[in-house]
């Protein structure tokens, strides 16, 4: 039961990058500071998704 939690944890995390990239995509008004946004949510992003990953290793 444990890990059908952290995958939807993990699919939560990945839909709300989506999201934030779209935003990103629609109203960031400059390209140099839209790839600086995603960077920081990619990134952001993929610390949730590792700190999720040692409930799969016990």
């Amino acid at each position: 039961m444990a890990i059908i939690s952290v995958l939807i944890g993990i699919l939560i995390i990945v839909v709300v990058g989506a999201i934030c990239f779209w935003v990103i995509d629609r109203f960031a008004p400059d390209g140099r500071l839209a790839n600086l946004l995603k960077l920081l949510v990619v990134l952001v992003c993929l610390g949730a998704i590792v700190q999720r990953l040692p409930v799969l290793t016990y």
